[in-house]
């Protein structure tokens, strides 16, 4: 994947496609101590201990008729190339929480692609499901939440 916002779009049709309802998104940059933090949590299925322990290794997939689960594997690796790190808490009834740290200076960080784009992608496909959207700065903080209005 090119960007971190088809991260975020896989992660998230995931989420969905483990029957989540309600999916916040959160981007939080921090220049200070050259850190980049995505984090996705749902109300999804969840995931017992032993699909955690196996949601990164690229030959594991739950999906039917699949061999291979890249997502969460080419997540973790464009983490991990940056000097950051992927971390996945998950209870099977309650849900997922995937947080991405990245170091935004290194040579290796992927660009965070067009976020506006992808929200815009999985709001109008899928107009039942809330989305919550926050991306936080030093100098500033956008929040967005599909089922609220002005």
């Amino acid at each position: 994947m090119e960007d971190l916002s088809l991260h975020i779009l896989d992660i998230a049709e995931n989420a969905m496609r483990a029957g989540g309802k309600r999916l916040v998104i959160e981007i939080i940059e921090n220049e200070g101590d050259d850190r980049l933090t995505i984090r996705i949590e749902d109300d999804g299925r969840g995931m017992d201990a032993q699909t955690l322990k196996e949601a990164t290794n690229p030959f594991f997939t739950t999906k039917g008729g699949k061999k291979v689960g890249l997502g969460l594997s080419l997540f973790a690796q464009a983490a991990r190339q940056t000097g950051g790190e992927l971390t996945i808490e998950s209870s099977e009834g309650v849900g997922t929480e995937v947080i991405a740290v990245f170091r935004p200076s290194h040579p290796d960080m992927k660009p965070i692609g067009d976020i506006a784009e992808t929200m815009a992608i999985l709001i109008a496909g899928n107009p039942a499901v809330r989305f919550v959207f926050d991306h936080k700065t030093a100098e500033s903080h956008y929040h967005f939440d599909s089922f609220e209005s002005d």
